[in-house]
């Protein structure tokens, strides 16, 4: 039998990339496959990967990624369909050349000419997003208006390809590239270029993200995506991941003494220990139908629920237990008065505040404890949502789009001088008190979301700002949202924050 030139080089690719690919699973590079030179480099490049701080150090040549010829170390990992990909990056060192690139890569094959886009940073501060929309052909770019980001995100969605960039702490720059025709089977990944065939270049990469976005032709609340439990520290701004898993699992708490994180997935507490990465679930008794609403007492000595009870017609009611945990968890709101979903303790663990659904509008109520009489703290036609105390117990601070986007308030603990505290186009979400009372968490909407929503599966900002208001500064970008942040995850010392982001597998 005779075969045709093009069956040997399609046989021998089919080759090559199944070496790769078994390379890649016994040598795997923190998320990633593998890594290798593209193209003729002079000099050999390195990755390292440092697990503890999840980072990694990129070592690469090359004389040029320009016209029909590429010249870069690449850290890849194979993968199909639309994708976010998003780091932290830095240089190492003044560098030789100015044109010197570093950013995210993605390709057909791992040919020196193959169709490709990158999202790309230069040593001079140049922002682009390049690519070669046929093998051989010339690299074409869209330039941004941004100079020296910090963070990196490529984003692809069918045939759209969207670079955002941006300094630490502000908005993200989007440049978007139509109608790119590259595979549905990709390697994406990491680069460095040192645009100098003589040179070695070193780059940092931390907060390495690799997302496979919810499928937006199904129903959210009727399908789900995994998730990522993350800690990310306040002041160097540095993340971690601490596990993954395929369920939803949404709205991790800190205990007060440190030492675990409570979160729930499919009705039921869990409890996650910091020290043995272990988890176990927590006894809620009867209560099985738990929410994202769950919020420990100042002291840690108690926590409070929402659970949806068939007493209630299956509406959120709620409930008090110990932190440890109780087969008979005791109702606190009374029956056949509507929906209500906790959010905070008072300091003295006397009071609960929560958002109800009474005469048909949510506003925010607080409730007594022993004997379940509520009090109405605010009465708008919009939504008022996720009232906290701050640990003085001087104010409650919420959320609530009575001015047209959600945004952040505050007020007395008897509802009365109530106080706006953001002022921008964005919708803002779940207002956490740090345990030093002096900054507040928050999540942050797009423009994208209706004011009175908080969807799963969006991209979004985590936020934090002083008590007292001011210009709220970016923590960390995110896709995310509903179970993000929904209860305070704080940690008791005010360093850190838990939260959950989302991937699909």
């Amino acid at each position: 039998m005779k075969i045709k030139t093009c069956q040997i080089y399609s046989l021998l690719l089919l080759f090559m990339v199944f070496q790769y690919n078994m390379l890649a699973q016994n040598n795997p590079i923190g998320v990633f496959d593998d890594h290798q030179d593209i193209g003729a480099v002079k000099h050999e490049g390195n990755v390292s990967y440092h697990s503890d701080d999840q980072e990694y150090l990129i070592e690469g040549s090359g004389a040029n990624m320009w016209f029909g010829d590429d010249q870069f170390q690449f850290l890849w990992k194979s993968i199909q369909g639309d994708f976010i990909l998003r780091a932290k990056v830095s240089f190492v060192g003044e560098g030789v050349d100015p044109h010197r690139k570093l950013g995210w890569m993605v390709r057909n094959n791992f040919h020196a000419d193959s169709e490709h886009i990158n999202a790309s940073m230069h040593g001079d501060g140049l922002v682009s997003l390049q690519y070669r929309k046929q093998r051989g052909g010339d690299t074409e770019e869209t330039v941004s208006t941004d100079s020296l980001p910090d963070i990196i995100q490529l984003e692809r969605r069918g045939n759209s390809f969207i670079m955002g960039t941006a300094k630490m702490g502000q908005p993200l720059h989007k440049v978007t590239v139509e109608n790119l025709d590259l595979n549905n089977e990709l390697f994406i990944g990491l680069y460095v270029c040192s645009h100098n065939a003589d040179v070695v270049e070193k780059a940092i990469f931390s907060n390495v993200r690799i997302i496979k976005p919810f499928d937006d032709s199904k129903e959210q609340y009727e399908n789900y995506i995994g998730s990522r439990m993350e800690v990310l520290d306040v002041e160097n701004l540095e993340r971690k991941v601490l596990f993954s898993s395929d369920h939803s699992i949404q709205a991790p708490n800190w205990t007060t003494d440190g030492k675990a994180l409570i979160y729930n997935s499919n009705g039921y507490l869990y409890r996650y220990d910091l020290a043995s990465q272990k988890t176990t679930m927590l006894n809620t008794g009867f209560a099985n139908r738990n929410n994202n609403d769950h919020v420990l007492s100042f002291d840690g000595k108690q926590m409070a629920i929402s659970h949806h009870d068939d007493d209630d017609n299956g509406d959120s009611a709620i409930y008090t237990l110990p932190v440890e945990g109780s087969d008979a968890p005791v109702r606190v709101t009374k029956t056949g008065l509507g929906a209500s979903y906790l959010h905070g303790w008072s300091t003295d663990a006397k009071t609960l505040l929560f958002t109800g659904n009474r005469n048909g509008q949510y506003d925010i109520y607080s409730v007594d404890i022993a004997t379940g009489e509520e009090t109405q703290l605010t009465d708008t036609p919009g939504l008022d949502d996720g009232p906290e105390f701050d640990p003085a117990g001087k104010y409650i601070y919420f959320n609530s789009n009575r001015t047209g986007t959600m945004q952040l308030f505050r007020m007395l603990p008897d509802g009365s001088k109530v106080e706006q505290l953001t002022f921008d186009e964005l919708n803002d979400w779940f207002p956490h008190i740090s345990p030093d009372g002096k900054k507040i968490l928050f999540v942050t909407f797009g423009t994208d979301v209706d004011s009175g929503d908080h969807p799963f599966y969006k991209h979004v900002y985590l936020r934090m700002m002083s008590v007292d208001g001011g210009e709220p500064k970016i923590l960390g970008y995110l896709y995310g949202g509903q179970g993000t942040i929904n209860v305070p995850s704080w940690s008791p010392d005010s360093k850190k924050v838990a939260f959950i982001s989302n991937t699909d597998k």
